[in-house]
């Protein structure tokens, strides 16, 4: 069996170093990405929800860029929310203006009672292109 073939984006983030995994791993032609948060390089969340939204979407970029993927490469999507109802208006803004046209990647989204001091987290599965 193969070993896992992990990714990083590039100025490794101090998340992944004390919790212990990679940001993503490859496999064949597919991307596995870890849950992705609004963290700032010191790991600790960006206070404002918007903010932090975009954070974790850039955070996601870095690391779908790391192993030549981009957000048209993503096939499925999960997010987890720590507050759907009042966040689902910002989330969906910013959402919007990455997916802008379709087709659109699958997504689920689940509410979250705690994600580790963050309020949303998004992971995804995405093709590597070739």
């Amino acid at each position: 069996m193969p070993k896992r073939d992990p990714v990083f984006p590039a100025g490794r983030h101090a998340l992944y170093e004390a919790h212990g995994y990679s940001a993503a791993i490859r496999s064949g032609d597919l991307l596995f990405v870890s849950g992705q948060v609004g963290s700032r390089t010191d790991g600790t969340p960006e206070p404002d929800f918007e903010r932090q939204v975009r954070l974790a979407f850039a955070n996601l970029e870095a690391t779908l860029k790391a192993a030549g993927c981009g957000f048209d490469d993503i096939v499925d999507v999960t997010s987890f929310h720590t507050d759907p109802e009042n966040q689902f208006e910002t989330i969906m803004k910013v959402k919007q203006e990455i997916f802008a046209a379709p087709p659109y990647p699958t997504w689920t989204a689940v509410g979250a009672t705690w994600l580790a001091g963050f309020d949303f987290e998004i992971k995804v599965i995405a093709r590597i292109p070739g």
